[in-house]
């Protein structure tokens, strides 16, 4: 997929979030850059990859390919920029959004959980594309009872207003006469897909957060609104799953 490679100066600067083309050019030229420890004024220069970068004599993260795990907090949108409302982007330095760092998919503005927003456009398409059959799992907190016949709708597949929902897997935790607890494998991204599948059972979803994406976890020590890079065995986990043309939901367990 995406390999980094040298980059002019300039550029590499201004993709860096640290001003316009030419604002960029007129720091250089005042000499406050330097690489691999030696001052450049020069903005057409190459910078190739792994060099160290000064600017103002503090060193640069320099890295234009991230890939990143989020734990997105309810009440924020999946998306670039709102005029109105707070994004996921919002909770992130504005090199992120410079480099082209996105959200893959989205999650529901009143959903939490797993959220990974990487660099790379083709592997974002892979995570996406249902021929992948990328399993996602989420953890959904409903109104009313489930039992064994809402698990045999949703593996059967569930008919919604406007298409047919492949077949999923949902698994009880808890199942009271006032609420229930399950977790439900899904490998659709379609608008509110969960809350619908559930309403079409004549259940609301209270609280629905998402656990995993193919074979990843989200990390249980990242506090709502909190973020870490992607692993290398991470991000080499994700790159053999989206290779292949399925995968095991169970394995997500």
């Amino acid at each position: 997929m995406n390999t980094d490679s040298a980059m002019r100066l300039d550029r590499l600067l201004t993709t860096l979030a640290f001003g316009s083309r030419r604002e960029v050019q007129q720091i250089i030229r005042n000499g406050a850059v330097s690489i691999g420890g030696k001052i450049t004024k020069t903005a057409a220069e190459h910078v190739p990859v792994n060099t160290a970068i000064f600017v103002n004599g503090k060193q640069v993260d320099a890295r234009t390919k991230r890939h990143i795990m989020l734990n997105k907090p309810c009440g924020v949108l999946t998306a670039a920029r709102d005029p109105k409302q707070p994004t996921v982007l919002d909770l992130f330095p504005n090199v992120i959004e410079s480099i082209g760092c996105m959200p893959v998919g989205r999650l529901d503005k009143d959903t939490s959980g797993f959220l990974i927003l990487t660099t790379d456009g083709e592997l974002a398409h892979r995570l996406l594309s249902p021929k992948r059959e990328i399993w996602k799992c989420y953890e959904a907190t409903v109104d009313g009872h489930l039992d064994e016949r809402d698990v045999k709708a949703f593996e059967k597949g569930l008919e919604l207003s406007d298409f047919t929902a492949l077949p999923a897997r949902l698994h009880i935790i808890d199942s009271s006469s006032a609420s229930s607890i399950a977790q439900v494998w899904v490998c659709e991204g379609k608008f509110h897909q969960v809350r619908r599948m559930f309403a079409a059972r004549g259940r609301t979803v209270v609280k629905l957060k998402r656990l995993s994406i193919g074979p990843l976890k989200l990390d249980e020590s990242l506090e709502e609104g909190e973020y870490r890079e992607l692993t290398d065995q991470e991000l080499m986990l994700l790159m053999q799953a989206v290779q292949s043309e399925k995968e095991n939901p169970a394995s997500n367990e």
